[in-house]
């Protein structure tokens, strides 16, 4: 898994990141989603290494990442702070200008890399994800009917950690649909590693509060001080999951934020890096290069 990547603690700045990097050309980091960690993306990162340089990091709490403590605002977990990581790990690594790829909650991370930090990032692309104040200001009763495990991890009266912890492979169907066959043995193995470790479950579910806080405000400045994303940005989305049944054309949510923005479907189910990880690169590759 990942021949020829290199694998290292980075710091970035009163915090380390677990990091895998490769290949040769123009720098491209790939942000995972929840609950994975960066291995998500053992069968893209090569075949992108083919042509790029390729940062493969574990977000702030995930994974093997550093876990710092929250605040009441639960900012230790806002998108700008992991975005900030994003940047510091990037000039860590000797790259000024780069790429970034991001999926499910990396996908939140990932943009406001972008919002905050245009200056650094060459290239945008958010897969399965719209901006989080659009998503919830667009909550209907569809809505929570399908994504009703962003309430239960944002809430804080009777919190998620202790149901999840008391069988974490249970509740991540670890050993069905996210069993060794469809993960891969090695991405298996970390990703089990992961979800039983009680900090590293806290530290995503204070990533989902963040989301419905602080992070929306984040939203909320940008879109009435007219920010929009500067550089060129392409959305992928999965055509199993619920993007579609939820938003119609994905596409249309995010023109406010990016007239120019382009994208289309890919035939996968949610975890697209796993699913189907030949045609997430190839468009991955047409649009990066």
């Amino acid at each position: 898994m990942f021949d020829g990547f290199a694998l290292e603690r980075v710091d970035v700045g009163g915090l380390s990141l677990r990091v895998r990097h490769g290949g040769a050309g123009a720098p491209v980091v790939l942000l995972h989603g929840h609950p994975r960690t960066h291995t998500t993306w053992w069968q893209v990162a090569p075949r992108l290494a083919e042509e790029f340089t390729v940062v493969c990091p574990d977000l702030r709490g995930y994974g093997e990442s550093d876990k710092p403590a929250a605040d009441e605002a639960h900012s230790q977990y806002s998108k700008r702070a992991m975005a900030g990581d994003v940047v510091r790990l990037m000039s860590a690594l000797g790259h000024e200008r780069f790429a970034v790829v991001g999926h499910d909650r990396g996908s939140y991370v990932a943009y406001r890399a972008a919002l905050d930090s245009p200056e650094r990032v060459t290239k945008l692309v958010v897969i399965d994800g719209v901006p989080l104040v659009e998503a919830l200001e667009r909550c209907d009763a569809k809505f929570a009917a399908e994504w009703w495990h962003w309430w239960f991890f944002g809430q804080l009266e009777k919190p998620a950690e202790r149901v999840i912890c008391a069988d974490p492979e249970t509740w991540y169907n670890a050993w069905t649909s996210n069993g060794p066959a469809q993960l891969g043995p090695e991405n298996h193995s970390d990703f089990l590693a992961a979800i039983r470790n009680p900090a590293t479950v806290h530290a995503m579910l204070e990533d989902y509060r963040a989301g419905l806080g602080v992070d929306r405000q984040a939203d909320e400045d940008d879109r009435a001080a007219g920010r929009q994303l500067a550089c060129p940005t392409m959305m992928l989305w999965s055509t199993q999951d619920d993007m579609e049944k939820i938003y119609g054309d994905p596409l249309e949510v995010w023109r406010p934020w990016c007239p120019q923005i382009v994208g289309h479907g890919i035939d996968s189910t949610h975890h697209v890096a796993e699913n189907n990880p030949d045609e997430l690169a190839r468009s991955l590759a047409d649009f990066l290069r």
